[in-house]
């Protein structure tokens, strides 16, 4: 197949393109940023989603598209950037493909449009009520009624992936990785919770603050310890690949990822015992993040089932990280 992957520079396009191209296909990698890949099957589309011109040329002799690239931030002041590129850029590039004849847009929305944090029932299925919290949350359910928009308008064939938190797994041991550092280190935690303003969470964890690196085990204000699913991207990435052709998945909403919901103190156990890092337990001012993901009906459709567990991500990031030092 021709397939246009949108993000072709972040962690999931990175996977998806080079498991496209070990497979055969032609690949068309389009972002703002370029994508380290070089390969004869592969061209790049350097460009905002927002630009129409890019968008026509991305799309050219596509049959399928997956639009897995967006802006993120939770950040107020990057409100308009999110609109952009999440909200505008998406209805530019489901016109361009529209207009291309691409047979099939897989569109990567994400579990905040629910949102997972503020779950108003357990397990969060597919038909649990979409209130998003977040400006990004508020594009990806934009972005998901543009697509069904253009299913009824165009005829093209869609298929919405809710993506859960997802990793690959050496960010794991990495303390200045975007979502690993915040969740699981105790400074990292301190300097984004900082740039949100959250001045009484940074109360709260710079008491625990010596200037040495720790892990961090996260507590709602009732004691409850934080717990969700952080999902391998590999495991993303092979129901992503079966969503571009699987029948069962044509017109639907799916919640993609892993099927554990792991809990922080487990998790940073897990941690300790490659890291040895000391571990600082914190109750936090906040609600608990306390959730867990229904993945029955990707399962069904997409005929794949998650692999990697949590305690085996972070053994493979082990691993990894000994062949590096070797």
């Amino acid at each position: 197949m021709q397939v246009l992957v949108t993000g072709g520079a972040g962690r999931v396009g990175r996977r998806l393109i080079s498991d496209l191209l070990a497979r055969g296909d032609a690949v068309t990698s389009f972002d703002i940023a370029t994508s380290s890949l070089e390969h004869p099957r592969l061209r790049h589309v350097t460009g905002t989603f927002d630009d129409a011109a890019a968008s026509a040329a991305a799309v050219e002799g596509a049959d399928v598209v997956v639009h897995a690239g967006a802006y993120m931030s939770w950040v107020a002041s990057d409100a308009q950037r999110l609109h952009d590129a999440n909200v505008t850029g998406t209805f530019v590039l489901l016109r361009a493909a529209a207009q291309a004849n691409v047979r099939r847009f897989v569109f990567a929305s994400s579990g905040e449009v629910y949102p997972e944090t503020a779950p108003l029932s357990l397990p969060i299925a597919e038909d649990h009520p979409t209130q998003p919290r977040s400006i990004y949350g508020l594009t990806k359910l934009l972005g998901e009624e543009m697509v069904a928009f253009f299913a009824r308008t165009t005829g093209m064939e869609t298929v919405i992936l809710r993506f859960s938190h997802t990793q690959d797994a050496t960010e794991l041991l990495d303390p200045d990785s975007f979502f690993s550092g915040p969740r699981f280190y105790l400074r990292a935690r301190l300097r984004q919770q900082a740039a949100f303003g959250n001045t009484a969470v940074v109360d709260a964890l710079t008491s625990h603050d010596d200037g040495t690196e720790k892990l961090l085990i996260s507590r709602g204000r009732d004691g409850t310890v934080f717990r969700m699913p952080i999902t391998d991207t590999r495991d993303l990435v092979a129901g992503i690949l079966a969503a571009m052709e699987s029948p069962k998945a044509a017109g639907r909403t799916l919640n993609l990822g892993t099927e554990e919901a792991i809990a922080f103190d487990v998790a940073v156990a897990h941690l300790q015992a490659v890291t040895g890092l000391p571990i600082v337990d914190v109750r936090l001012p906040v609600a608990a993040v306390n959730y867990v993901t229904c993945r029955k009906a990707a399962i069904e459709a997409l005929g794949v089932r998650p692999r990697w567990t949590f305690a085996a991500m972070v053994e493979d990031a082990a691993w990894t990280a000994r062949l590096k030092g070797a």
